[in-house]
């Protein structure tokens, strides 16, 4: 399933079962598998893709470190210098939302979700070159594949 979300709304917000919080510019994909399926499969498809991961943050763990509870959620960090640098050379503030990034969490009635910046929103947003954009493209791929059974 592919959610892709325009309206502004609380991330606290009750959602009908089956639905993320919607959010302006985010794109929301329900994932089949558990979280920590999803993101050894989101892991293994970056790596076959030769992206590189640069980063992996637990949220729910460093939470529990600071005796908070939360929901699952973990942020990979990933992407290719030969594609990105020419998006910051047409753009330097996408450098802000670069490299790619993919939120992998958990709802209240235990759904797990895949969720990351649309391409279509960060191409308005930086008013980037349509033939750059398919250099933002790849974390749709990126996702399509790993969720894919």
């Amino acid at each position: 399933m592919l959610v892709i979300t325009r309206k502004v709304r609380n991330m606290n917000d009750a959602t009908t079962s089956g639905t993320p919080p919607s959010v302006e510019g985010i794109v929301s994909r329900s994932s089949p598998f558990p979280v920590e399926e999803t993101l050894e499969r989101l892991k293994a498809t970056i790596h076959s893709r030769n992206l590189t991961l640069f980063a992996q943050i637990d949220h729910s763990d460093l939470a529990r470190g600071v005796g908070l509870t939360m929901q699952k959620a973990h942020v990979l960090i990933f992407g290719n210098p030969k594609g990105g640098t020419p998006l910051m050379i047409a753009s330097p503030l996408l450098a802000l939302d670069l490299p790619l990034k993919v939120l992998v969490w958990q709802s209240a009635d235990s759904q797990v979700w895949v969720s990351t910046n649309s391409v279509a929103y960060l191409r308005d947003r930086y008013a980037l070159p349509q033939e750059l954009v398919g250099n933002l493209s790849v974390v749709d791929a990126v996702i399509e594949q790993a969720l894919t059974p």
